[in-house]
């Protein structure tokens, strides 16, 4: 016969992933003429719980672009950080919630990357996308079966011959002793 018990544990109790594109713009020094190359490095996030009860994922990075510019005779790079923030509403299993004791876990699924480019007069407009995953870490419990039969031990007993006992002398110490 078996009884249930319940333990409580940390568990995985919500997990979303989130693709954004966003457009961004700089203004270079100069006015370019073309862009020779542009990328993203330096990516930074964390989340947090919103007074909602979503979890808001902040973070900020840089954008190096290569431009030409003075019809294409000369060249150079800007660097600009750029932030942002995604709500992001996480289904949570097994109707939990999150709370102040959640531990909120983000990871960069798809690193951002710049995916269009072009110039606009004086300013260079960016599209850059990322893909971000947020696992919702809380207390859950899980019922486990418990046998309440447990297996006795079986006794060992030391059997001793009765040849043995007859070979036995009984006077050995006194024997010895003397």
């Amino acid at each position: 016969m078996s009884s249930f018990k319940e333990i409580v544990t940390k568990a995985v109790i919500g997990k979303a992933k989130k693709t954004s594109s966003n457009t961004f713009s700089l203004t270079p020094e100069e006015i370019p003429n073309t862009v020779l190359g542009c990328w993203v490095i330096n990516h930074k996030f964390s989340g947090t719980k919103d007074s909602s009860g979503s979890v808001l994922v902040t973070g900020s990075f840089d954008v190096n672009v290569w431009y030409s510019y003075n019809a294409d005779k000369n060249t150079a790079v800007t660097t600009k950080n750029f932030t942002y923030s995604d709500k992001m509403n996480i289904p949570l299993k097994e109707d939990h919630n999150i709370t102040d004791a959640s531990e909120i876990i983000v990871r960069c699924l798809r690193q951002p990357t710049v995916a269009n480019v072009n110039i606009d007069g004086s300013q260079v407009k960016l599209d850059i996308e990322k893909e971000l995953g947020v696992e919702i870490v809380g207390d859950t419990k899980v019922k486990i079966s418990v046998e309440d039969d447990e297996d006795d031990y079986d006794e060992i007993f030391d059997e001793v011959d009765d040849n043995v006992l007859e070979e036995i002398d009984e006077n050995y110490l006194n024997e010895t002793a003397n």
